[in-house]
C-alpha cells in the first residue's frame, strides 16, 4: 500500500532493483551530532533526528522530493519525500553516503523519516548484503530488521485471489485486484503453513524490471527465493526486488 500522495508520481524515475554488492569505506564512525542507529530507534516519534546512512535503492523522485531506502551496518532507514533536486537525485547512486536531518514518523507501522527531510552527500560507500530473515517470519523479532535489505528462502507461492472467471491466480494488480499492468503486484507465499503477502512496489521496480516479469510468471506451488526491503504496512509487507526459483 502506498500513501495517496504517491499516486502523483506517474513520472517517477526508478533505480535498479537488485541490491547485493560489496562494502567499502568506514561505516562505523559518526560525525559530531549524528545519532547511532540505536539512538534513532530510541528517539520519540515526531522528534528531530540526524543520521548518516547509505542509499541502497531509490523509489521515486517528483516535484523536488525523493523517496529512498537506506541502510548502514547497524540498521536501515526509509526516507519519504526528502527535499531533493532532480540534479542531486541523479547523484544518489547505490552506496552513496548521506547525512539526513528530519523528523521521525510512523505510518501504518512503518517507521520513517517524514516528508521534508534534508540531506547532504558525504564521502563513503556501503552496499548491504541481503540478510536471510526467513526463520524470523511470524516472530516478534522480525520488526527489528524493518527496512533492511533482506532475503527469504524456499517459500511456496499460494493463491493471491481469483480472476474474473473464478480461477485461482498467483498475483494481483494492487492489493484487491483492481489494478492493471504497471501497477503494484501483490502475491502470497507460505512457510510452515503460514501465509504472507509480499509486494512488487511499482515505483521501485516498474513493469520493465526482471522482478516484475518474474512475479507475473509465477505459478501457484512454485518454490522461490526472494530479496527485497523489509517494509511495513499494518504488519510485514516486504517490497521485493528479486525473485528466483529456489535451489
Amino acid at each position: 500500500m502506498k500513501k495517496l500522495t504517491a499516486l502523483l508520481l506517474a513520472g517517477a524515475m526508478v533505480f535498479a532493483c537488485v541490491g547485493c554488492g560489496s562494502n567499502s569505506g568506514d561505516t562505523d564512525a559518526k560525525s559530531e551530532g549524528v545519532m547511532t542507529y540505536d539512538e534513532y530507534v530510541a528517539a520519540a516519534l515526531d522528534s528531530e533526528v540526524v543520521i548518516e546512512t547509505y542509499v541502497q535503492a531509490k523509489q521515486s523522485w517528483w516535484d523536488n522530493k525523493a523517496t529512498v531506502y537506506t541502510q548502514d551496518k547497524d540498521g536501515a532507514y526509509f526516507i519519504y519525500n526528502m527535499t531533493c533536486s532532480e540534479e542531486d537525485y541523479a547523484k544518489l547512486t547505490q552506496g552513496t553516503k548521506i547525512k539526513v536531518t528530519g523528523y521521525k514518523a510512523e505510518w501504518a507501522g512503518e517507521i520513517e523519516l517524514a516528508e521534508g527531510a534534508t540531506f547532504e552527500i558525504e564521502d563513503g560507500n556501503y552496499v548491504a548484503t541481503a540478510e536471510d530473515v526467513t526463520s524470523l517470519l511470524g516472530t516478534d523479532e522480525l520488526i527489528n530488521h524493518q527496512n533492511e535489505f533482506v532475503s527469504f528462502k524456499g517459500m511456496t507461492v499460494e493463491a493471491a485471489g481469483q480472476d474474473d472467471s473464478g480461477n485461482d491466480v498467483a498475483f494481483l494488480y494492487n492489493w484487491d485486484g483492481s489494478g492493471q499492468d504497471g501497477d503494484d503486484l501483490y502475491f502470497n507465499v507460505s512457510l510452515d503453513g503460514n501465509v504472507y503477502t509480499f509486494t512488487v512496489e511499482s515505483y521501485l521496480c516498474d513493469s520493465s524490471t526482471e522482478v516484475y516479469a518474474a512475479v507475473k510468471n509465477l505459478n501457484i506451488g512454485d518454490k522461490i527465493d526472494m530479496e527485497g526491503f523489509l517494509y511495513w504496512y499494518e504488519g510485514v509487507n516486504p517490497h521485493i526486488t528479486s525473485v528466483k526459483t529456489a535451489n
